[in-house]
């Protein structure tokens, strides 16, 4: 099969000729219909200090996609061929104490796909039949292959009191895009998004947000003071992993308030502990992936719903052949959610 692949250490990715996946124990084969780009396949792209510190090629990368079951393990039982699916890419052991106590997105042993284990820049791809999600008839196929960072994005709103609190959100990639989404409809008082790409805020105000601020030409723990009466923002939504503006997050936030820090920074990142998080008691959680499998569940009610519309976050589609130009889109960042179809 065609695949595209992080073959050695360095910037960029390489088409290769693969071998179709061999599937073991509790293992289906899916036949990606559209995979989709993300923020880690971009880190992996540019071969930053997180990529290199947990990628060890070769390895065929991509984890978001939707497709079709074409063959399955002898002992699967909760699947047929001809399924469709989207995938859950943390694969949890299930034997550890956090999968054991209801948190296998944070298993002591978690593989992901396209990080750990060859994933979806590919014309197929094998998961564990319990990581392939059944996309309901309501839900099309391109929408399906977007429910993987759309659950990230549950996941993180949803960690926070959003109801009746001013929500700031840093950073309107994709997956801030969805929070933006999802906190406007789910009872903020408002939504304020930050970013530095005028393309990209005016895509959070098509999707829900009250206010939008360029960092580059305004600044935006200022104007979050100025609109919450001086106090900050109940609740900081931390999408970017950029150094600047986890820090603004920090000092947007009011006392007593919420930082949720879901973006990958490349490196260290340093921080006023004494100011902007002891002395104002301020909450901080990290999000990693999606709760496994609760956020699903609640993914697929509101998408049954029909309370979020995510067509404006898919701006492009492309063959995945033109995988490169995908990624310099990303880096421009001139787009929201990249379709790529094998």
């Amino acid at each position: 099969m065609k695949a595209f692949a992080k073959i050695r250490p360095g910037p960029g990715i390489t088409g290769i000729d693969a071998d179709q996946p061999r599937l073991g124990s509790h293992e289906v084969l899916v036949k990606v219909r559209v995979t989709s780009v993300c923020g880690t396949d971009y880190h992996i792209y540019k071969w930053d200090e997180w990529a290199r510190a947990h990628i060890r090629p070769p390895r065929i990368i991509g984890h978001e996609f939707a497709g079709e079951i074409v063959q399955i393990a002898s002992d699967v039982t909760t699947h047929k061929v001809g399924d469709m699916v989207a995938a859950e890419s943390h694969i949890a052991c299930g034997r550890c104490y956090q999968c054991r106590t209801g948190n296998s997105h944070i298993c002591e042993r978690l593989a992901i796909l396209g990080v750990d284990v060859d994933g979806s820049f590919a014309e197929y791809v094998k998961i564990p039949e319990q990581n392939a999600w059944p996309i309901p008839a309501e839900v099309p196929i391109e929408t399906a292959s977007v429910l993987e960072p759309l659950g990230n994005a549950v996941h993180a709103a949803f960690a926070a009191d959003i109801p009746g609190s001013y929500v700031s959100i840093f950073g309107c990639g994709p997956v801030g895009l969805s929070a933006v989404a999802l906190t406007s409809v789910s009872g903020a008082l408002s939504v304020t998004a930050i970013d530095i790409n005028d393309y990209r805020l005016g895509l959070a105000k098509t999707m829900g947000a009250s206010k939008v601020i360029n960092s580059k030409t305004d600044d935006p723990v200022a104007e979050i003071h100025k609109d919450t009466n001086g106090r900050g923002a109940g609740v900081v939504l931390e999408m970017s992993g950029n150094e600047i503006a986890i820090r603004n997050a920090f000092r947007a936030v009011r006392n007593g308030g919420t930082v949720i820090l879901f973006g990958l920074p490349a490196g260290e990142v340093h921080l006023n502990l004494a100011d902007d998080v002891i002395f104002k008691e301020a909450h901080v959680r990290g999000i990693v992936g999606r709760e496994m499998f609760k956020t699903w569940y609640i993914l697929e009610d509101l998408l049954k719903s029909r309370r979020l519309d995510l067509n404006p976050l898919i701006t492009h589609r492309m063959p995945l052949d033109q995988i490169d130009d995908a990624m310099k889109l990303v880096g421009s960042g001139e787009c929201g959610k990249i379709l790529l179809t094998p």
